[in-house]
């Protein structure tokens, strides 16, 4: 028995790394590789800044998972979803600062490789880079007998873009009297999946397939609903050069620790839970649950994926154009003077 058998017989395969390479080939076709150098399947990723446009570039990054969506999407035998929601919870925290994406790299790592789970997850990157108008540079992919059991894998990725210095979104300018904007979630996202599933799957043992009154839909198609990406249409606003103050990816955490986040001292959020309709979902798990309106809050988006902070005079202009877009968004707040040791965030 040679080397290779051993390693295969001890749970690696090493003849699927080409096959590997040549699935992500394959779909990487479909993008744009504006940036990118050569091909997928070197030692490293090379991409070439063009700088042209820019007087003091900034580079930024972010690193991000799924969570225990996947447990999800692995009992649903379906994962092209999962590949969008990883690089949507990557390029919506850049895009937090004006950054545009420009390229993203993703880690897989398996119990025992599936050609099958790979594919779908490499169509859904391919997929979500789409949307954010960035290159995928490349990435790794791991197979760890012992480390994850058969069936089982974990994703992350991780982007890295680019802003003028100048235009850096910080949050520094939000001042008293500015209008919250939130646009519109397309649903749970990826985020207080380890309380779904204990709800829905471990305390009252639906399914599935489970097609609740209040949902009208099974709640597999629902709870595996890809994250949105708001690179497109922030990126619109920005090259509108609508000044924006402040925005907050609404991720784990809810509004309440995302909008403090980005919140100068001696300021407020807040918040009119009342300016938007809870989504049929989160009514359903908080229900269910018998959850407290202000764990809801703290754990989910509750139907508000993204927030954006703008002054009063810039509001006309950005329901203008957030209308053309078919964006659906809604005007949740306003920012106040707090009072001393006055919490950051609201909801009233």
């Amino acid at each position: 028995m040679n080397f290779a058998e051993r390693y295969k017989e001890a749970g690696v395969d090493l003849e699927k790394a080409n096959l590997l390479v040549n699935i992500v080939k394959k779909h990487v076709q479909k993008l744009s590789r504006k940036g990118a150098l050569y091909e997928i399947g070197g030692f490293a990723g090379l991409y070439s800044l063009d700088l042209s446009s820019y007087k003091n570039p900034v580079l930024v990054s972010s690193t991000d998972g799924v969570g225990t969506k996947i447990k999800v999407a692995i009992s649903a035998k379906k994962h092209k979803g999962i590949g969008i929601d990883l690089v949507a919870m990557c390029v919506n925290d850049i895009i937090t600062c004006g950054a545009k994406p420009l390229f993203f790299l993703d880690y897989i790592a398996f119990g025992k490789f599936d050609e099958k789970i790979f594919e779908e997850l490499i169509e859904g990157i391919v997929e979500g880079c789409a949307l954010s108008q960035c290159s995928l540079l490349g990435g790794e992919t791991a197979e760890m007998p012992g480390m994850y059991q058969i069936g089982d894998y974990d994703c992350a990725g991780f982007v890295v873009g680019i802003v003028e210095r100048d235009k850096i979104i910080d949050g520094s300018e939000i001042s008293i009297g500015d209008l919250i904007i939130g646009l519109s979630s397309s649903g749970l996202h990826s985020n207080g999946f380890s309380l779904v599933r204990k709800v829905l799957f471990e305390d009252h043992k639906l399914s599935l397939e489970s097609i609740p009154e209040e949902l009208g839909k099974p709640l597999g198609e629902i709870l595996l609903t890809p994250t949105k990406i708001y690179v497109p249409v922030l990126l619109t606003l920005l090259n509108r050069e609508i000044k924006i103050k402040g925005c907050a990816h609404i991720t784990g955490g809810g509004l309440v620790d995302n909008l403090s986040r980005i919140l100068p001292k001696n300021s407020k959020a807040v918040i009119n839970k009342n300016s938007w309709n809870l989504p049929s979902i989160f009514s359903f798990i908080k229900d269910l649950g018998n959850i407290s309106e202000e764990e809801m809050y703290r754990v989910f988006n509750c139907g508000i994926g993204f927030v954006i902070i703008i002054g009063k005079d810039s509001l006309e202009e950005i329901e203008t154009l957030l209308k053309a877009l078919g964006e659906s968004y809604y005007i949740i707040g306003q920012i106040e003077k707090a009072k001393e040791n006055e919490p950051q965030v609201i909801l009233i």
